[in-house]
């Protein structure tokens, strides 16, 4: 069986996500086309951990401006994993 690692893309590291990673919960950039059964072998094959639960969000396309010149954001797809009690990823 091949595992396609490509879809999970990147990790979302922000304030909140930052504040989150002491319960456990991980945020990650992933593939439009992930469902959540999909995206919690992923993460147990990447990464040797036992998931407990994903959550899913789309994020809109969002419009910005930058001295005076506007442009997009594009919109992706989170996933917010949470592993379950006393486990955690080394990204180290």
């Amino acid at each position: 069986m091949i595992v396609n690692y490509d879809k999970i893309k990147k990790l979302v590291y922000t304030e909140k996500s930052n504040k989150q990673l002491a319960e456990g919960k991980y945020h990650f950039s992933v593939c439009s086309s992930c469902d959540k059964t999909e995206i919690a072998s992923l993460i147990k094959k990447a990464f040797g951990v036992e998931v407990e639960k994903v959550n899913t969000i789309n994020t809109p396309i969002k419009t910005k401006r930058f001295k005076g010149i506007e442009g997009t954001i594009g919109s992706y797809k989170k996933a917010i994993v949470t592993l379950k009690k006393g486990q955690t990823i080394n990204f180290g």
